[in-house]
């Protein structure tokens, strides 16, 4: 094989692993995100607890004043029950203590119905924030690990950074400049030619050009892709244990 082509197939591969390395790279932000937002989602649901808990804590409050009012209005009545003069009048009063009676009751119907909606929304909140808790410390562990592997990755495209110019250093200039051309246009510059097809387009080759290629003494583009070629044997077969 000629040193240039050697030359760019490893150059294609360091490139290839460089792309990766970038993929991954471009995905971490997202990924910090998706926790960030996983964290805050779990703070709001705490946060809507504690306002449903005051809530359901100023409306019994709010009911208790109003029960202490319809009391009084019922002891007032009550007194001045001793004071009419008249059956109607005291029809009257009666029907006026039994609507504060039916009222009493009615707002302490909603008072137990509010008390019973805080102990449940306090123990809902002491579980959720036990979940809030452990989520902060899978998230603290979480973005230690993306960052982490952000400083490996990093790592790794300073490597294959160094080793691409090192590589593209030991193939001539025209060829070079043929590579970067191809790979602005199709992305992989370099492909292997096997099984008589080039195996990135799939184009057939004809035969005397896949017969030429076995060789790998010349630089060689495809028909079709334009992708720079090179021969690559099939891989041996294993003969079958004995």
């Amino acid at each position: 094989m000629i040193p240039d082509l050697d030359g760019l197939i490893r150059l294609q591969a360091v490139e290839s692993e460089l792309r990766r390395t970038d993929g991954e790279l471009a995905q971490l932000p997202g990924r910090q995100a998706e926790l960030q937002a996983r964290l805050a989602a779990e703070r709001g649901r705490l946060e809507t607890l504690r306002g449903s808990l005051d809530t359901s804590q100023k409306t019994r409050r709010r009911e208790e004043g109003t029960l202490q009012d319809l009391e009084a209005k019922r002891s007032k009545y009550k007194g001045q029950l001793m004071e009419v003069k008249t059956n109607k009048e005291y029809t009257a009063m009666l029907h006026e203590i039994e609507g504060v009676e039916r009222e009493i009751r009615s707002r302490e119907d909603q008072i137990l119905a509010e008390m019973e909606n805080t102990e449940t929304l306090a123990t809902d909140l002491k579980k959720e924030d036990e979940v809030l808790r452990k989520e902060e410390a899978r998230h603290k562990q979480d973005v230690a690990a993306l960052e982490g592997q952000r400083q490996e990755l990093t790592a790794r495209r300073e490597r294959l950074a160094a080793e691409r110019e090192q590589v593209a250093g030991t193939i001539s200039s025209d060829v070079r400049e043929l590579f970067q051309r191809v790979a602005r246009l199709r992305g992989v510059a370099v492909a292997a030619a096997s099984d008589g097809r080039c195996q990135e387009c799939h184009l057939l080759l004809r035969l005397q050009m896949y017969s030429d290629l076995k060789r790998n003494d010349a630089i060689t583009q495809c028909p079709q892709c334009n992708r720079i070629l090179f021969y690559e044997p099939p891989a041996p077969v294993e003969a079958p244990p004995p």
